[in-house]
């Protein structure tokens, strides 16, 4: 892929299914962005649509056998109905078949309810969850540097 390819200028709209096989795939590669696909499982809306707009490129220093991936950030929609953001990279031939957002109002509200949607921490933290798994706990068992 050359380095100077444009980041994707198109929003996705993906089911949970979906959005757990990006979550499981990012998980596997230990890719920087993204969260624990069993938290995604248990707090997803099972039937929602989520959202990922792309805005940069991501490479994951010391690993040259991986390609780099879209950075996206993404409109999770819970089991509440409500909506959080967070970040989750994609590879690129993985981000181009998603269904693209092709009406300009629901990429207007996607990008409204990004601006405005508590983060995942944020709605952690609300929420009071101590003692239970975090978001990124696998992360941390298993990101570099690990033991």
């Amino acid at each position: 892929m050359p380095l100077d390819q444009p980041v994707p200028r198109e929003v996705k709209a993906v089911g949970t299914a979906a959005l757990l096989r990006l979550e499981e795939r990012a998980d596997e590669f230990v890719l920087n962005q993204r969260l624990d696909p069993g938290w995604v499982r248990e707090h997803a809306a099972p039937d929602g649509t989520h959202h990922l707009w792309p805005v940069g490129w991501n490479t994951v220093f010391g690993r040259p056998e991986l390609p780099r991936q879209v950075r996206c950030e993404l409109l999770l929609t819970l089991r509440s109905g409500e909506t959080l953001f967070s970040l989750l990279d994609v590879f690129p031939e993985e981000f181009a078949p998603l269904t693209r957002v092709t009406s300009r109002e629901e990429g207007l509200r996607v990008s409204a309810l990004l601006g405005s949607s508590p983060t995942v921490l944020q709605w952690w933290e609300r929420e009071d969850r101590a003692g239970q798994d975090e978001p990124w706990a696998r992360w941390r068992r298993t990101g570099p540097g690990a033991d």
